[in-house]
């Protein structure tokens, strides 16, 4: 008896230290640990289709580049009205980032914890941080803009990319500049290897960090970083000007928000198209809320011109669904996801198709009934 209550005594203390949890993962393993991903991202959403436009504001989050500005534009704010509420009946809250890596945890949080509901990210980011976005089950719903020239790389002392090797280059990491940096080192020959890359902390910053000394070249935003190229005597060595359809910068949604609320994700679409072809005829209004939001890019005129907005046969085109393109979506997707594999031996990313929702995309493009 004595022994009994000794043995029970001595399995609960060893149970509520942790000897027995402990044993248990030598025998059999730690258990899998379960995550939002493991299920559909649908699964919340209403049978009835009774909740079809989220009763708070839809929360996009960006960081600021000029293909956004007909968004910005759209979203108004306390002093004026914008589109998305005039005309098309939905709330919409901009949040900027500074770092494209704070953006894409937002969007993992979600709006209803503190995070986005949608995000605004270029299609190489979606890619190369699958494994990462997966628990968002993130679906891409439109193309927003391709940058012309918006992302550059400068350099001192430096005129060509192949003397690049051995250099500092200061760049945000995975960033639409990052992939610009791949893509020109490749051309150059060189690898990774070649050079050592100095992280920023900003997206906005890179102008600044040509001024350091202890670096070599940047890659970064145009309007940020030709002011303090002129000072230093830097040079250009490449921009999204050699590779218009390398970044493709895309709206992407929650899975869950996405399912639960597809009419507010239509109105969505519908509006920015409508913002963009506004945008594309006089782009002044939008220039001044960018410039407001994000003086960094500089003249906010030229931002929007080296990253203009897409219209309705540019994002058929470029998810396959109209004319040909040079790069589809699928193409440029899985081309990123292949590179972070080979670079990274990250694991294998989604198939392309699996990470687009091109139904809203679809419904906007087929004429409806009066």
């Amino acid at each position: 008896m004595v022994f009994s209550v000794l043995l029970a005594a001595a399995s609960v203390t060893a149970s509520r230290l942790g000897y027995i949890d402990r044993a248990r993962e030598r025998l059999y393993g730690r258990p899998p640990r379960l995550t939002a991903g493991d299920f559909p991202a649908g699964v919340m959403a209403p049978i009835d289709d009774v909740v079809m436009i989220p009763s708070r504001a839809m929360v996009v989050g960006l960081v600021a580049r000029g293909s956004v500005a007909p968004v910005l534009w759209a979203a108004g704010d306390a002093e004026r009205v914008g589109l998305y509420r005039a005309a098309y009946a939905i709330d919409v809250k901009v949040r900027r980032f500074e770092r494209e890596e704070e953006l894409r945890k937002a969007l993992i949080r979600g709006g209803e914890n503190g995070g986005v509901d949608l995000a605004v990210l270029p299609v190489s980011s979606i890619a190369m941080s699958a494994s990462l976005l997966r628990d968002a089950a993130p679906r891409v719903v439109m193309l927003l803009g391709r940058s012309r020239g918006h992302e550059v790389i400068f350099a001192k002392g430096v005129t060509r990319l192949q003397a690049l090797l051995g250099k500092r280059i200061a760049v945000e990491d995975r960033s639409g500049a990052w992939y610009l940096l791949l893509w020109s080192l490749s051309r150059a020959g060189l690898t990774l290897r070649d050079v050592q890359l100095v992280n920023l902390d900003s997206a906005f910053s890179a102008g600044a960090a040509l001024r350091d000394e202890k670096v070599d070249a940047v890659a970064g935003f145009l309007g940020d970083v030709e002011p303090v190229a002129r000072e230093v005597g830097a040079t250009q060595l490449a921009s999204t000007a050699d590779a218009p359809h390398l970044l493709a910068t895309v709206l992407v949604a929650r899975g869950d928000f996405s399912a639960r609320y597809p009419d507010a994700i239509r109105r969505f679409v519908r509006g920015t198209l409508d913002a963009n072809g506004q945008v594309l005829k006089d782009r002044t209004e939008a220039a001044r809320v960018l410039g407001t939001l994000a003086p960094q890019l500089g003249d906010p005129m030229e931002a929007i011109g080296a990253a203009p907005p897409a219209t309705l046969q540019e994002n058929l085109a470029f998810f396959h669904l109209g004319d040909a393109t040079p790069v589809t979506y699928a193409e440029l997707f899985n081309s990123a996801a292949a590179l972070n594999q080979k670079l990274f031996g990250a694991p294998p990313a989604p198939e392309a198709d699996e990470t687009a929702d091109l139904g809203p995309l679809q419904y906007v493009a087929t004429p409806q009934p009066p």
